[in-house]
């Protein structure tokens, strides 16, 4: 990566508790051009913040960042933001710039000399300094972004309220926040020991069986992981998400039932990676690297046989009641003349940043196609979810898409804050030749039910019993932002009672459909249990509030309570 200049050295005096630490730094615009902290003299406060381009904490804060500029802008305050980060290019500095409409200066600090003496490790932080350019406050901007976490607002307004106290004359009552987001990326440093464990022979497995799935470009991962570069640049942020288990994204206990679609690493593989960054991320022999997995160009499904798109893209609008918009529904003619065996299928975002889910049923006209006893899940072809990848239905299974049916989408949109446009699409797989078992899904739902205010662990249950032989493929839990547990539990008309999948810690932000790595059989008259909990308190930091009761809605500030199915009729 070529390096912009550093301009001039920075000095920031050692005396960090006796007063204020006092800064002064010159770097490189990406325009090119120089901008020194010495500009700033007239200034009544300067706001540095160091940011980055793939951060998914740190790009919900660039539409905050605009709006405190037009709130403070005219008050003598001076906003510059610095990217630090290793793997950043300018153009991507700058596309990132444009695309947020950030209109302060934005400077490149290559050599990290910057990010060093401030102490900044993660990004987005923020220092704020007085009219003498000494550190009155340092941490996060608000608290409504963060690690597993995503409020409708902030309830702390930190950097403001940093900001009105120094504009003011007044002490700043509380000087420093912990900062939640990404590590600004660095190059490793490499360690005198042998390297066991190395990119080539080691890493590079690793991240193409768990991670690259996800993170690569088109997909929901917010950074590559495809090359050594990737990896080792990101590899603190590795480290931290391997370590804690919020990497890779899966959530069923594994004491019941098995998955083929598990992504937990296993204790070795976990291993590996934490070995390797410790050791400074070894490169290894070229020799050793495996060949590069072969994606269909941004399908989880492979090379879809059929896409649908929408004609129209969709207006997202910057903002809305409750940071969030009625449902879109869209439809779209297949205009098949003959009926058509899904063998998989996807449906995809044509903007993740404002999708937050999309679920495709089949229809006639605009009618739904109905299927006794499947309730609000019949009809079903597909749903997207955050987390979730696309379908792919066992061998010798598949769902009919019947002959002339149209598409109908139904879009979930929460705004960014910058006005956005969507176009989503459907991509379908078909079967080589008729399946053995047709694909149904059902909805066991319970849609009566109140939480009360404050209630942090509310009990609700859905049940369904199916009358028929059946074959039971997956288990998709859905619930929204006070969703705490989920469990499906089979009751066999014997009375004998299984867990088949119990999801302890349900994460809205990372859901999934759980297939069974083997189909299993249910007699006529097996029911199938749901139990869920509900954290409506304080304590759940995702809860957009908590002293009201909540019912079954739409909206995200509603909740739901679904246990979707997949399964077969058996075949007399």
């Amino acid at each position: 990566m070529q390096r912009l200049a550093l301009i001039a050295a920075l000095l920031i005096p050692t005396t960090l508790h006796a007063s204020p630490t006092v800064v002064k730094f010159k770097l490189n615009a990406i325009d090119g051009k120089a901008w020194s902290l010495d500009d700033c003299k007239d200034k009544k406060a300067v706001v540095v913040v160091f940011i980055g381009t793939q951060c998914p904490v740190n790009n919900a804060y660039m539409p905050r960042l605009v709006e405190l500029v037009k709130a403070y802008g005219d008050k003598g305050v001076q906003f510059v933001a610095i990217n630090a980060n290793e793997h950043d290019t300018l153009d991507a500095i700058k596309a990132h710039a444009k695309k947020f409409g950030l209109t302060f200066p934005v400077l490149r600090d290559e050599m990290q000399l910057v990010a060093n003496r401030f102490g900044a490790a993660r990004h987005p932080i923020a220092f704020l300094l007085d009219d003498k350019h000494a550190i009155r406050y340092e941490g996060r901007i608000d608290d409504q972004y963060g690690i597993g976490y995503d409020r409708a607002k902030p309830t702390r307004r930190d950097l403001a309220d940093a900001l009105d106290e120094v504009l003011a004359g007044k002490e700043v009552s509380n000087k420093k926040t912990a900062a939640e987001g990404c590590f600004i990326t660095k190059l490793p440093t490499a360690k005198p020991t042998k390297a066991d464990v190395t990119y080539t022979k080691d890493i590079s497995r690793i991240l193409q069986k768990n991670c690259q799935e996800c993170h690569r470009p088109g997909q929901i991962g917010p950074m590559p992981l495809l090359s050594y570069d990737d990896a080792s640049a990101w590899s603190q942020m590795i480290h931290e998400v391997v370590s804690d288990g919020r990497m890779p994204p899966w959530h069923a206990d594994p004491k019941h039932s098995k998955f083929k679609n598990n992504r937990r690493l296993l204790d070795d593989e976990r291993k590996k990676l934490t070995t390797w960054i410790d050791a400074g991320c070894p490169e290894g022999n070229v020799a050793d690297l495996p060949p590069a997995k072969k994606f269909s160009d941004g399908w989880t499904i492979g090379k879809p046989d059929a896409i649908f798109t929408f004609k129209d893209a969709i207006h997202v609008p910057a903002k809305a009641t409750r940071n969030s918009i009625p449902y879109k529904y869209v439809l779209v003619k297949t205009n098949f003349d003959e009926d058509k065996w899904i063998q998989a299928v996807e449906a995809r975002p044509g903007n993740y940043a404002v999708v937050h889910h999309i679920i495709v049923y089949m229809a006639k006209g605009t009618q739904r196609e109905k299927s006794p006893g499947d309730g609000i899940g019949s009809g079903l072809l597909v749903a997207y979810a955050p987390g979730d990848l696309g379908s792919v239905f066992a061998t010798g299974a598949a769902k009919k898409l019947p002959k002339g049916a149209t598409l109908a989408f139904q879009m979930h949109y929460t705004p960014v804050g910058t006005e956005q446009t969507d176009k989503s699409s459907l991509g379908l797989v078909f079967a080589k030749e008729s399946p053995a078992d047709e694909i149904k899904t059902r909805a066991i739902a319970q849609q009566s039910f109140l939480i009360p205010a404050n209630a942090g662990n509310h009990k609700v249950t859905s049940k369904t019993t199916f009358d028929k032989d059946v074959i039971l493929y997956s288990m998709f839990p859905h619930m929204h932002l006070r969703g705490k547990d989920f469990q499906f539990d089979v009751v066999y008309p014997n009375n004998k009672r299984e867990t088949l999948l119990s999801v302890p810690r349900y994460d809205f932000g990372w859901q999934s459909n759980y297939l069974l790595e083997k189909p299993l059989r249910l007699p006529a008259g097996t029911r199938i249990e749901c139990t869920a909990h509900f954290d409506n308190s304080t304590k759940n930091p995702n809860n957009p509030n908590p002293n009201t009761f909540v019912f079954w809605g739409e909206q995200t500030w509603n909740e739901m309570m679904i246990g979707f199915v997949d399964y077969a009729h058996v075949k007399k």
